[in-house]
């Protein structure tokens, strides 16, 4: 391999939550391949977002600084990094698998006569190539891609697969890229961001959730579990049958047709664990089910279960919560 490059996302001056697990993700293949690691950024004025970067143990840093990529176009996000991959000529590419990588970086791997592998949820080496491994049938299974020939192939790493804290620290040289875009270039007028409702909860950059399932039974229930969520600070999440029957929001549901979360507390109360479920969260540092059904799927992927009435152990526990915080 020649490398890794890893392409984050920022908007407005700010990352993408998704962009350094991403790069926690290159830095990791890099280091078992024994090679290196670089990492860029595109937009208007990066240069304060590439400083945060060569903070990281990269080869290094790439500034795509243009004034056309100051509003987000998939021409324009298009040509610039297609002409980084070829100045750079990296082995592999990695993206945040985020809207906006759906939108452009397909166009990039077309024109290098490739496929964007996206959705990865993990990377392995078997006979010195990455294999990238995704999820099929809503989770059901899990599909080996191992990547032949030369580069440059295209992956994009499904949120909460690697742990943005896992990056490494370290110093990397920044070099600013001679983008020579051209207005003709960009067809696509900017539109507005994509946003799933005018009411949209980013679940995907909440710490802590505490998610609710069936086993409430009634919509006048679900004030229970928002308790509990507010006393832990917590996000309030649903899965899918709750948000079908309109007893939440459905911004707020988590699953293979949700959000994908990965928070560093997941706790899971009343949902039993049907595979479209798990795929939203099962990236979640620590889980903890509550369920009266010791056979429910989800004690198989829960750190900690409790097997009982959530009407008895919600409230003990809510109890015990304030308990603590005063």
């Amino acid at each position: 391999m020649s490398g890794v490059l890893v392409v984050l996302e920022q908007r407005g001056g700010v990352w993408n939550h998704m962009s350094f697990e991403t790069l926690a993700a290159g830095q990791e293949i890099a280091a078992a391949m024994g090679t290196g690691c670089s990492a860029a950024v595109a937009g208007s004025g990066v240069s304060a977002l590439a400083e945060d970067l060569c903070r990281q143990k990269l080869d290094k840093v790439y500034a795509l600084d243009h004034a056309l990529l100051g509003d987000y176009t998939p021409d324009g996000y298009s040509a610039a990094v297609e002409a980084l991959v070829r100045a750079a000529a990296p082995d592999l590419v990695l993206f945040p698998h985020t809207y906006q990588v759906r939108d452009f970086a397909p166009k990039v791997a077309t024109r290098f006569n490739r496929v964007l592998v996206s959705d990865v949820i993990h990377i392995r080496i078997e006979g010195g190539r990455p294999v990238l491994v995704r999820l099929l049938f809503q989770g059901r299974l899990n599909g080996d891609v191992a990547l032949t020939g030369s580069g440059p192939h295209f992956a994009s790493v499904q949120a909460g697969a690697y742990r943005a804290e896992k990056v490494e620290g370290g110093t990397a040289p920044m070099e600013s890229l001679n983008l020579t875009l051209d207005p003709s270039q960009v067809r696509a007028k900017p539109q507005p961001p994509f946003r799933e409702s005018a009411r949209a909860v980013d679940l995907a950059a909440a710490e802590l959730i505490v998610s609710v399932g069936r086993g409430i039974k009634e919509k006048e229930n679900i004030a229970l579990v928002e308790e509990l969520a507010k006393a832990l600070g917590a996000e309030l999440a649903a899965s899918r049958p709750i948000c079908d029957n309109g007893w939440l929001p459905m911004e707020r549901q988590v699953g293979s047709s949700g959000q994908t979360v990965a928070p560093k507390l997941y706790l899971a109360v009343g949902i039993s664990g049907a595979i479209q479920h798990l795929v939203g969260m099962k990236g979640a540092r620590t889980i903890v089910a509550i369920n009266k059904d010791p056979n429910a799927p989800i004690f198989e992927v829960a750190d900690i279960g409790v097997v009982g009435d959530l009407f008895e152990v919600v409230p003990a526990l809510i109890e015990e919560v304030k308990k603590i915080k005063n």
